[in-house]
């Protein structure tokens, strides 16, 4: 009597195996790319900086340097470049802490507003209003640009702090930005947020597979 011949196919040991084998690579693909994702987003310190070691995530104190977006032709993308020392709201001696600190008042103020109600932040958010991950770099509010004169203002940041302050003042868009209250200290915070967001590397991560959440970066401005 002949052997029945039984397909791969149907065989329930072969699929059993092989719900093994696709659990356990999944399983160590998806512990790689969390601790992959952990040190990518974790951030640099003052002594990076100062040692101009480049982080994806730069420390808080990048508010005292110049930031630029500039092409980098070997990696095919525009990156943000850390530059000289600037002044930001009449400083560029801010310590780690005070620079922390006024991070982490910016990062609560965006949530607190809602800021992604309307903007977008880190790829998070809605389209209503500008995109505000690079809007440090908007030429708009740079020398040239027409918000220094709009606001009567003299830097970048002080432009940017009135214009979050009293928006209705300053007609910049079809869409008018509402007035949200916001205080001097609140504006000063949320502009140096702005400033941060900009100097981050967002260029090819998190490796196609999911998109950053704001929280994630800047989680780590207070330890969160």
């Amino acid at each position: 009597m002949s052997k029945k011949v039984v397909s791969v196919w149907t065989s329930i040991p072969f699929w059993r195996r092989s719900a093994g084998w696709v659990t356990g690579f999944a399983s160590i693909l998806l512990i790689w790319l969390t601790f992959d994702s952990m040190g990518q987003i974790s951030m640099g310190t003052d002594a990076d900086l100062k040692a101009g070691i480049t982080k994806r995530v730069p420390g808080p104190t990048v508010i005292n340097y110049k930031i630029t977006y500039e092409m980098d032709t070997k990696r095919g993308h525009e990156v943000p470049v850390i530059g000289e020392k600037e002044k930001f709201f009449g400083r560029d001696d801010w310590s780690e802490e005070e620079a922390r600190e006024l991070l982490h008042l910016g990062k609560l103020g965006s949530q607190a507003k809602n800021c992604m109600n309307c903007h977008t932040l880190l790829g998070n958010g809605a389209y209503y209003a500008p995109d505000l991950t690079k809007a440090w770099l908007d030429p708009a509010w740079g020398p040239n640009g027409p918000y220094l004169g709009m606001t009567n203002s003299t830097t970048k940041e002080e432009a940017m702090s009135k214009f979050l302050q009293d928006p209705s003042q300053y007609p910049t868009h079809e869409r008018m930005m509402p007035d949200l209250d916001i205080t001097e200290k609140e504006a000063m915070g949320l502009v140096a947020f702005l400033k941060h967001m900009s100097s981050i590397d967002t260029n090819g991560f998190p490796r196609n597979f999911a998109r950053m959440s704001t929280d994630g970066v800047t989680g780590a401005i207070h330890g969160k």
